[in-house]
């Protein structure tokens, strides 16, 4: 069907390797395999810090691996924990580079990408786990990273909104380190796949219901039913979390439920603030370096930059 996309946003779309849905869904594979990302990779937006940005691999107690981005700073330093997309099954922290650094040097804060483990090898709540087990982690060596250890929020965009969202969930419930903040882009947060924007985009770029439905079979394997922490939008209890920064795109089928789940932070009480692209399609802030693609990036910065002041 024909999509009113911003009009610099059009050769992207373009470009842009489609997914073969019926084959996807004949062979039962991924619905983004690295194939498809390697391609993707090729069009991907750079990036130039400003300010110097020590980047580090590290593998964490436990098996976890990170890469770890701190920027050159005589004070304690913010955090954030991101955790990438890829609908569950797919990603991983080199695709999401750009984005990291961007957000070290622009902040600054010291930014830990999460290499968590995907499904369907890995289905909830394994990566749930890991982004806790990094969270713990960052916590206990705040000291160690120069980081001020109240000043730490997560991040993630799509699948890995779900998991930063279901982090700060999870923490709440645990008791464990406290989050300042959580940004979520263009979140996953249900997985009854009913809202008006999942059922009629089943054609758009990035990512669709066809892909959806894969991803959720995949992400919740043999579980008898998504629990909050998978599917966050079930959660009946709200209170509590921190302030919020929710972002979603026109064309895209997690819109109605990345604003159905703003809606609930603010019932609940939790600062929410929630932006809707006009003429955008699932993840073009990624993918696409125009006009309102700038100011996707520079909106989530300025929102974590205000957040985590002093």
């Amino acid at each position: 069907m024909p999509y009113a996309f911003d009009p610099e946003l059009v050769p992207y779309t373009e470009l842009i390797p489609t997914v073969g849905l019926d084959e996807v869904i004949k062979r039962d594979a991924p619905p983004m395999d690295p194939a498809v990302l390697a391609e993707i990779e090729k069009v991907l937006p750079s990036y130039s810090a400003v300010r110097a940005v020590a980047v580090e691999d590290r593998r964490l107690p436990g098996g976890v691996r990170v890469r770890v981005y701190r920027p050159e700073a005589e004070e304690p330093l913010p955090a954030l924990i991101y955790l990438h997309g890829g609908g569950f099954v797919s990603g991983d922290i080199d695709f999401f580079h750009v984005r990291s650094l961007r957000f070290a040097d622009r902040i600054p804060a010291v930014v830990v990408t999460v290499d968590y483990r995907l499904a369907p090898e890995h289905p909830f709540p394994a990566a749930l786990d890991d982004a806790y087990a990094t969270l713990e982690w960052l916590a206990g060596a705040a000291g160690d990273l120069g980081v001020d250890p109240g000043r730490i929020a997560v991040g993630g965009d799509s699948a890995g909104g779900n998991l930063s969202t279901a982090l700060a969930l999870l923490t709440r419930d645990r008791g464990g380190p406290p989050l300042r903040f959580q940004c979520l882009d263009v979140p996953v947060t249900d997985d009854r796949l009913t809202t008006p924007s999942m059922l009629a985009f089943t054609d758009t770029p990035m990512w669709n219901r066809p892909m959806a439905v894969l991803s959720w079979r995949y992400y919740l394997g043999e579980a008898a039913g998504a629990t909050p922490y998978a599917a966050p939008i079930r959660a009946t209890d709200l209170t509590g979390l921190p302030p919020a920064y929710v972002s979603v795109c026109e064309f895209d089928p997690l819109r109605d439920e990345g604003i159905a789940y703003a809606q609930r932070l603010v019932q609940a009480g939790v600062p929410t603030e929630l932006h809707l692209y006009p003429g955008t399609f699932h993840g073009a802030a990624l993918v696409a370096d125009v006009a309102v693609t700038r100011r996707m990036n520079a909106d989530m910065v300025d929102a974590l930059r205000r957040a985590l002041r002093p």
